[in-house]
């Protein structure tokens, strides 16, 4: 099996490490050995801990894909359009199967490369682009295949975990535990995708198209991050019997898909409660299955790299399965179900000066809106100063919250925006 790898990363330099450490136990069960024939990448010069000498070096990625003796390209180069969507097309149209780790391409051309790969008989494989090396998208795609799945959910993005891990064990703010995240490379210099939920966002999307059999909509997730979070909202929530976890959540029904990307409270007594650090995990909903949890590495060269080659063993042994489930022709395009659809529990923070008649005007913006109040929490009394208040809300309808936290916001004695999150059960 002849193999071409477009970028030479971190995980690109760890797929060359697999093949050349465990190539004849992965040529044992492959059923023939794994060549690489073909590299592409922007320094030529960088030692990536692999002899590279007797293979073919193309300085243009696309160019690869298209004239390389191979039969397998591997794109770990990234990013939704530019080289990377290149790549894919080209080595398709060349009649080479593709191997991606890109949940970015996927997650916003995901459908019409899937046509493309299907009208040619190939194969996009894909399992590196989910949750690193935890093999979700075969289990969901195959082992799960008897199953109607309802609900797919999870902890997509290690950074974000790791973050919110920390600030619980040691107490500190987001912006201190980003920077030693960033320190110790888990997070980049420009957090964004990460912390924003971006990458979250995406991988939920491919997860969608894979559980559901649907075409992916990524502009149809809602996407929150978890910059707001404080250290107090952690330390309340464990209070509460919670834990505050960036969770990816897709459900399907009679009145359409929804998809989100939020941080959550949620039950210390659930499984996903108790995944730490860089960790992720996904939990799949089936009809006769019930409850599957996968938990396991979701990023770094090892686990990514170990996902790559899976997919490539997958090709070489002739399994062909559907990109997502069902022929791209026929994947459905359920209604649009948005954020504002959701029904559940409020976490809702408030900073407030501490005088008479603030809570009756709080809990009168909520009573307007037919929301009920489970509980309510405040430290400690500071006439005329900031204090926090927070408000734990029974199941209500997110339209009538959202309502009801724009008039509270607009509350002279209310200092700064409300921090409101979701209360998962799970």
């Amino acid at each position: 099996m002849r193999i071409a790898i477009a970028g030479l990363g971190t995980v690109g330099a760890g797929v060359l490490q697999v093949v050349a450490k465990n190539g004849a136990l992965i040529a044992r069960r492959g059923g023939r050995p794994l060549e690489v024939v073909a590299v592409s990448a922007r320094d030529r010069a960088k030692m990536r801990g692999t002899d590279l000498s007797d293979i073919a070096w193309f300085d243009d990625a696309a160019k690869m894909a298209a004239e390389a003796n191979c039969d397998v390209v591997v794109e770990l180069i990234g990013g939704a359009e530019g080289v990377a969507r290149k790549v894919c097309e080209a080595a398709l149209a060349n009649g080479r199967h593709v191997v991606t780790a890109n949940k970015a391409l996927l997650a916003h051309h995901g459908t019409s490369l899937a046509a493309q790969a299907e009208a040619k008989g190939l194969t996009i494989a894909y399992e590196a682009a989910v949750a690193g090396g935890i093999p979700i998208i075969k289990s969901i795609r195959e082992g799960l295949a008897a199953n109607r799945i309802h609900r797919v959910y999870g902890i997509l993005n290690g950074t974000c975990n790791y973050i919110l891990t920390q600030m619980r064990k040691s107490g500190r703010a987001f912006g201190d535990v980003l920077a030693d995240a960033q320190k110790l490379g888990y997070a980049e210099a420009d957090p964004s995708f990460d912390v924003d939920g971006v990458d979250a966002a995406h991988k939920l999307a491919i997860l969608a198209g894979v559980a559901f059999g649907t075409r992916i909509d990524f502009g149809a997730v809602h996407v929150e991050g978890i910059r707001r979070i404080g250290a107090l909202d952690i330390q309340f929530a464990k209070e509460l019997g919670y834990r505050i976890k960036l969770l990816g959540i897709a459900e399907i029904g009679d009145a359409g898909l929804m998809q989100r990307v939020h941080p959550c409270m949620v039950p210390l007594e659930t499984p996903i409660a108790h995944v730490e650090d860089v960790y992720n995990a996904v939990v799949a909903e089936g009809d006769f299955v019930g409850r599957v949890v996968a938990e396991g590495r979701g990023a770094g060269a090892g686990p990514t790299a170990s996902a790559v080659v899976a997919d490539i063993v997958d090709i070489a042994h002739g399994r062909r399965p559907m990109t997502f489930q069902l022929p791209a022709g026929e994947l459905a395009a359920p209604p649009r179900l948005t954020i504002a659809d959701r029904r559940g529990g409020y976490y809702i923070r408030l900073d407030v000066v501490d005088r008479p008649g603030v809570i009756a005007d709080v809990t009168a913006a909520l009573r307007d809106e037919a929301v009920s109040l489970a509980s309510m929490l405040q430290r400690g009394r500071a006439p005329d100063e900031r204090v926090p208040v927070v408000l734990v809300t029974h199941e209500t309808h997110e339209a009538a919250m959202a309502r009801a936290l724009d008039r509270i916001a607009k509350l002279g004695a209310v200092l700064d925006a409300p921090v409101v999150v979701r209360i998962e059960t799970l």
